[in-house]
């Protein structure tokens, strides 16, 4: 406690007393973000993951002054900015410092020619997607916490968003980025707009959880806004007709903005619908006139002959009006007992349906209702979506069974050979899993923690670091 005495005075010190926050209710937030688990141990009262101080740091020479006070003081540093993330990322798991990037908010230059956008690392995505479709251009980033997520927070969990079929992910978006090393040191990464200059060094921060060094500012492509969308409802036959059209239509080399399998068990929610009894999909084309119309067309081919059909586009017009609304989720972990879990993960063709079932027969007997959809659609596999519903007696008994949900889904995936996750990221949950996961490719990870961060400052505890 002394040696964290020391290094309070010393920030104090170093930046205005404002920003360095000591208060208990400061603190308590700093021990949680989304993730269900740590809602539900929000309400017992249990803040395991306290930050010893917060510091709100505006500009990157007060986030290198953090740094060297922090390793002068062999203390770790765990950045965060609007903690949308939904498995732990931002929690500290060791104490010291929480490095609150929410007010680096100043930066905001686009470039209508080299079609970019660069802002500072917090700045809020829905606010930036809405001053660009003000003046005609889109991100074509668009995930569910669009209004709840940082720039900065994108680039480190490697996030993607519901038009990836058609934008790509994150990774994809990115032309350049700045950093703060944990040495202080700052970096700029970029493709101008490719580079052969070795390695794509880009990639390197791209998803690391802040476990590498603190991004400052992105570099985003733009997009105008499309002149055309075209939407449909399609009922399918199975689930396995479903995966049998993303596939082929993929092999096609079509490119749906829009593209989303349900299940039957999702598609009475997506549909607004209890009746419905088949799976669903959802279809979007965009562009130019004649090639989103074009697009549907091609793709209308390949749902009949897999025995899909139309049912008109109410469906998901509903659904595109609704798609950020997260209060199903939220609503049920607000009430005592209440436990809902999203878990997304990724698999090749050949393995997603034998996933599909393995988890549904695994965590049916879990939950009250086990939701499925597939997004987020590549030539060599899909991602899948497990949502989880359910009530217990107490909340106690909820955040047990939420830790049963996890051990069972990420054995399952362990033993299918899949992806354990396809962009929520690792975090707390999946950090124990993070070794096996990667195989051999941990030891690179590890020696570039070791090259990078010799102190071990960065955001301990995550990507089994």
């Amino acid at each position: 406690m002394s040696d964290i005495s020391h290094l309070i005075a010393a920030l104090k010190a170093a930046l205005p007393e404002s920003q360095v926050l000591t208060d208990r209710d400061t603190l308590r937030d700093s021990s949680h973000d989304t993730w269900p688990l740590s809602t539900k141990l929000r309400r017992l009262g249990c803040h395991d993951y306290q930050a010893d101080v917060v510091v709100k740091v505006t500009e990157e020479q007060q986030i290198q002054q953090v740094l060297a006070l922090a390793t002068a003081h062999d203390v770790p540093v765990t950045p965060r900015a609007l903690a949308s993330s939904v498995t732990g990322q931002p929690l500290p798991t060791r104490g010291g410092i929480v490095l609150d990037l929410t007010a680096m908010t100043q930066y905001r230059d686009i470039n209508t020619t080299n079609l970019t956008v660069e802002v500072s690392a917090g700045y809020n995505g829905g606010q930036l997607e809405d001053e660009l479709q003000q003046m005609g251009w889109t991100l074509g980033h668009s995930p569910q916490s669009l209004y709840q997520s940082s720039v900065g927070g994108w680039l480190s969990t490697l996030a993607t968003g519901q038009f990836s079929s058609y934008y790509g992910g994150i990774e994809d978006l990115i032309t350049a980025y700045t950093a703060i090393l944990a040495t202080g040191e700052k970096i700029r990464l970029k493709a101008s707009p490719r580079a052969a200059m070795g390695p794509d060094l880009r990639q390197l921060f791209i998803g690391a959880e802040g476990t590498l060094g603190i991004v400052t500012s992105v570099q985003l492509k733009i997009f105008p806004l499309p002149q055309t969308r075209l939407f449909d409802s399609l009922e399918l036959p199975s689930v396995e007709a479903g995966l049998a059209i993303m596939r082929e239509q993929a092999m096609a080399g079509l490119r749906p903005f829009l593209l989303r399998l349900y299940d039957a068990n999702e598609a009475r929610h997506a549909m607004l619908n209890p009746q419905q009894e088949r799976p669903v999909m959802f279809l979007g084309t965009q562009g130019v006139d004649a090639v989103a119309r074009a697009e549907m067309d091609a793709f209308m081919a390949i749902v009949h002959r897999h025995g899909g059909k139309s049912v008109g586009s109410e469906g998901v017009l509903k659904w595109m009006d609704r798609r950020f609304d997260f209060s199903t989720v939220e609503n049920l972990l607000d009430s005592p007992g209440g436990f809902a879990e999203t878990i997304e993960i990724a698999h090749t063709w050949d393995g997603i349906a034998g996933l599909y079932h393995a988890l549904h027969n695994a965590l049916t007997p879990l939950a009250g209702e086990v939701l499925s959809h597939f997004s987020h659609v590549y030539p060599q596999g899909t991602s899948m979506y497990m949502i989880l519903l359910g009530r217990e007696a107490t909340d106690a008994e909820a955040v047990e069974k939420l830790r049963t949900i996890w051990r069972e889904t990420m054995r399952i995936c362990l033993e299918h050979n899949a992806e354990l996750s396809h962009h929520h990221g690792g975090g707390l949950v999946r950090s124990p899993y993070a070794r096996q996961s990667l195989g051999s490719a941990h030891l690179l990870l590890r020696r570039l923690k070791q090259a990078l961060d010799p102190n071990g400052v960065l955001n301990p505890g995550k990507l089994g670091l």
